[in-house]
């Protein structure tokens, strides 16, 4: 492929008589690309600078929870309206949007360098970053010796109260009872939360901005990355996982009727290369592009089938309130 010819690889029907440096000159004659995502703040400011300066092409981002994300691009497309361009967000929420029918399909020139759980057999949106979801504790509370080697240590009365769990983790929490074995792994998260109860909190930032202040001593769901950011701005935080490690591949994807096909086809390419996968791995998230080499993308993770939670999505909810949530402290 020629050097400006591979950005057909991501050609879709609307604009498939554009190619290489056509495309690009579309896309700069639409100027802008507007992204819906949940990526934190810094890290979207940090893609989108570095589109910016290379193609010439204002990203307007817009940021918010995934579970807003989802409802604000359904809510859009049932209207008609067609704000957004490329939606950037977790799996299974992806997923969702497939099911809805409000994405389009895509192809990417770097489908054979990303992990095989980031490709999806339907093609509507691809993986782009991994969250590693990890354990985090405060070095000011709790000792390194006293850290739980497994689920099952969390029973111990000494973390009664001092547990802290994110509201809407109920993907890990089917992944690490699956694991685990349903019957046994229900078992030890009832007795965790008969014992010690959880600290349910709304955010993964705000979770691991609690752990670093010290009113979440640890936590069970935080993402590698937000635990990262905190340690290197020098937050007593450590992170570390618990077998079995839980990973879900968060992707991208391209709305079925967007404003700017062109503008959006070029991020989606950019966000997949080396030069965006860097800048992901920059802000701590496992880049899903084995090109970028992150020692992290070799680790034994078990990952979210988006698939799976979609369609079990009644049963785990249920769960997930039943133990997790009426166990909040």
């Amino acid at each position: 492929m020629s050097p400006r010819a591979w950005i057909a690889a991501l050609i879709f029907p609307a604009i498939a008589m554009a190619q290489g440096d056509a495309l690009i000159q579309n896309a700069k004659k639409e100027a802008e690309v507007v992204v819906y995502t949940s990526l934190i703040s810094e890290d979207l400011t940090a893609l989108s600078q570095a589109f910016e300066k290379k193609y010439g092409i204002k990203v307007q981002g817009w940021r918010a929870s995934s579970e807003k994300v989802v409802q604000r691009t359904l809510t859009e497309a049932r209207a008609n309206r067609h704000a957004a361009d490329v939606v950037e967000t977790n799996g299974p929420e992806l997923e969702s949007l497939y099911r809805e029918k409000v994405l389009r399909p895509i192809t990417t020139r770097h489908s054979p360098d990303l992990m095989p759980q980031a490709i999806r057999a339907h093609g509507h949106w691809v993986g782009s970053r991994i969250a590693m979801f990890v354990q985090t504790y405060n070095t000011n509370l709790v000792r390194k010796e006293d850290l739980p080697k497994s689920y099952a240590d969390l029973t111990h009365p000494r973390w009664k109260g001092r547990l802290g769990i994110e509201a809407e983790d109920e993907d890990w929490f089917a992944m690490v009872v699956k694991e685990l074995g349903e019957e046994q792994g229900l078992r030890i998260f009832r007795e965790i939360a008969r014992v010690n109860g959880f600290s349910v909190r709304k955010g993964h930032t705000l979770l691991a901005g609690l752990v670093a202040s010290g009113e979440v001593p640890f936590s069970l769901t935080t993402y590698s990355h937000g635990a990262e950011k905190m340690k290197q701005r020098g937050a007593p935080v450590e992170w570390y996982a618990i077998e079995p490690a839980i990973g879900r591949a968060n992707g991208i994807a391209i709305a079925k009727t967007p404003a700017h096909p062109n503008a959006a086809a070029l991020f989606v390419d950019f966000v997949l290369s080396p030069d965006g996968q860097k800048i992901l791995e920059q802000g701590g998230y496992v880049p899903a592009n084995l090109k970028v080499g992150n020692p992290a993308q070799k680790l034994p993770l078990k990952f979210v089938d988006p698939v799976v939670i979609l369609d079990e999505s009644d049963k785990w909810k249920k769960l997930w309130d039943e133990i997790v949530l009426k166990a909040a402290k």
